[in-house]
């Protein structure tokens, strides 16, 4: 059985590693179908091995890509061990883009051990779902598997500041403006830029 574990999004070449996920979150798009952007069916067969991902890589350009993105139809750093090689090995390919990580930040609680410093030369960007700008409103909406999932979820991005050079939060527009503006206020408290993207259903 195919698998898609690199797929296009415009200029921007995605990485589908895992199906895993810790969170539950009401709006996530694998409730709604196989695949996103027009992918073909991002449910993968088995989880894919190094040298699968790597034989993945041999069917694109890269120089026809501005960006690398860890993102697909799971959390990216529940196969952390793969992530890093995959990124390593993409560095290490001609015209390779920048790479960013998507996540949802709660790698240190995956692993149960600080991880950020492990992205340190490998991952250009990361984007941290924040999700909501409250505890209580970021558990109903992401209902992670942890109670201290939105504390430890801060504390990564702050981490990630130290050994990435982008480092920025995210919410979707289908949570309400007042849930915008409270999810605002804690990235300007941490020092770290908030984008609100459009709900991709």
């Amino acid at each position: 059985m195919a698998m898609t574990i690199l797929y296009p999004v415009g200029k921007h070449l995605y990485v589908n590693l895992t199906n895993q996920c810790p969170c539950a979150c009401t709006f996530c798009i694998r409730q709604n179908g196989d695949g996103a952007y027009g992918s073909d069916s991002l449910w993968l067969s088995h989880e894919p091995t190094i040298d699968e991902i790597r034989a993945a890589f041999s069917a694109w350009k890269l120089s026809d890509f501005t960006e690398l993105v860890f993102c697909g139809y799971g959390e990216p750093t529940m196969a952390l061990d793969r992530l890093l090689a995959t990124a390593e090995y993409a560095k290490s390919l001609e015209d390779c883009p920048p790479i960013r990580l998507n996540t949802n930040g709660l790698s240190d609680l995956i692993h149960g051990k600080k991880t950020a410093y492990l992205l340190e030369g490998l991952v250009d960007t990361v984007s941290i779902s924040l999700n909501a700008g409250t505890e209580q409103a970021y558990m109903a909406v992401t209902r992670p598997k942890w109670d201290n999932a939105f504390a430890a979820m801060q504390q990564y991005a702050e981490d990630c500041k130290r050994f990435v050079p982008q480092v920025m939060f995210t919410v979707v527009d289908v949570i309400p403006q007042a849930e915008i503006e409270a999810a605002q206020a804690v990235a300007d408290q941490l020092g770290i830029p908030l984008r609100v993207r459009q709900y991709e259903g």
